[in-house]
């Protein structure tokens, strides 16, 4: 009996060993990808422009994952050290809470969760396996952790407020150097790099609006109303329903804009789309994306919506993967943003990676010098290139943060 025990224990922890240190990592390195051509070396002429730039993406899902975001990672696209290395003025955290099982583009529903079973493998605390807006709480907790290891002269901050916004862009566009204290340091010093909260869903709240206000507490500035199915707030492009938005989505909105938080429409039904655009009174977003013109895919958005989201002063951002451009070239991608530019002009198209998103994209956030040079080489001015790769999100951002 002595022996059956001890095989049991030993088992049991070969078992804990696999679960809880090797799976996630596989999982991960298994769904985060870079594959395919690789873009040539930019130009001389763009790697000069594109360290000019405040450069500004509206969506990636790193905080999902089990990753030190300080330190370069060995999968993956995006952590603070590449950032660096891709001028990112500003990478916009989205924070992912449920996803169905067998997930699709056309049709789930809320029944299943992927990411139970993730938050136990990772070892996040347990009040986190069965509550989704503690799932969110934690993904702050987490960027908070990484901006206290980033040191007392920061390279990291959390945008929360309009001035910490334009102190980012004060700070980026003057003599300021930031200190990133050992074992992160790769210079002595560097341009500081912002950072904010959006969710990926609001499934978070769980239907109450106390909870939208902790996520705002918490810092989240910026939410997608649906993800993959569809919830209490509104009617997912992906759900079964695919309805709009409920009486309580109205309510939502209209406190997310009261609040200073943006309103992301990605992942919304077309209906759903349709209510937030006429009913908004600040600029509305799609984080991340592609348009049906260049990349024929239900949840890329028509010119109509495009028009819409426009009408608004929003942005429309594009990705990088393959239902977001159907090709994931540099030159792809500019096809994508060249369709809203010329349909609504260049104040209303940017950057939505969804890296770290379970996507496969050609290259990680250390290239985005390829899309600088896209942009060149499709006739854009260094004027309209600055806006593409950030200035349009600053701008949205301005607009619409607290005081």
């Amino acid at each position: 009996m002595k022996k059956f025990f001890a095989w049991a224990a030993l088992l049991l922890g070969i078992a804990s060993i696999v679960f809880f240190g090797v799976l996630p990592p596989i999982v991960e390195g298994r769904m985060n990808v870079v594959a395919g051509p690789q873009p040539p070396a930019a130009t001389a002429r763009a790697a000069a422009l594109h360290k000019t730039l405040q450069v500004a993406d509206m969506h990636a899902d790193t905080l999902m994952w089990k990753r030190d975001f300080m330190e370069r990672g060995t999968r993956g696209q995006v952590d603070f050290p590449r950032l660096t290395e891709g001028n990112v003025a500003l990478q916009i955290l989205s924070s992912v809470t449920k996803t169905p099982k067998n997930q699709n583009y056309d049709s789930n529903s809320g029944d299943t969760d992927n990411i139970t079973l993730l938050t136990i493998a990772q070892g996040q605390p347990p009040r986190t396996w069965t509550s989704l807006v503690e799932r969110s709480l934690w993904h702050a907790e987490k960027l908070n952790r990484a901006v206290a290891a980033a040191g007392q002269r920061p390279c990291l901050r959390i945008i929360r407020t309009k001035a910490d916004l334009a102190a980012l862009i004060r700070d980026r566009t003057s003599e300021y150097a930031c200190a990133i204290e050992s074992p992160y340091a790769t210079s002595a010093a560097a341009k500081p790099m912002g950072t904010m909260l959006s969710i990926e869903g609001l499934q978070d709240i769980e239907g109450k609006r106390a909870n939208l206000d902790r996520l705002f507490d918490a810092g989240f500035r910026m939410a997608g109303l649906a993800h993959f199915f569809d919830n209490e707030v509104a009617g997912s492009m992906h759900g079964v329903r695919k309805g709009g938005l409920t009486p309580f989505g109205v309510e939502i909105v209209r406190a997310m804009e009261a609040k200073g938080m943006v309103v992301d429409i990605a992942h919304c039904s077309h209906t759903c789309v349709a209510q937030v655009l006429a009913m908004a009174k600040r600029p509305v977003v799609s984080s991340h994306g592609g348009v049906q013109a260049t990349c024929k895919v239900n949840r890329n958005l028509t010119d109509e919506e495009i028009r819409g989201v426009a009408k608004t002063g929003g942005v429309v951002g594009i990705g990088y993967w393959d239902a977001a451009v159907c090709d994931t070239s540099p030159a792809g991608i500019v096809r994508a943003i060249a369709h809203v530019r010329d349909l609504v002009g260049i104040d209303y198209v940017g950057l939505g990676s969804d890296f770290d998103g379970a996507v496969t994209t050609r290259f990680d956030t250390t290239r985005l010098d390829a899309i600088t040079q896209g942009l060149i080489d499709a006739g854009f001015s260094d004027t309209d290139i600055a806006k593409v790769m950030g200035g349009n999100v600053f701008r949205v951002l301005a607009q619409v943060l607290p005081n």
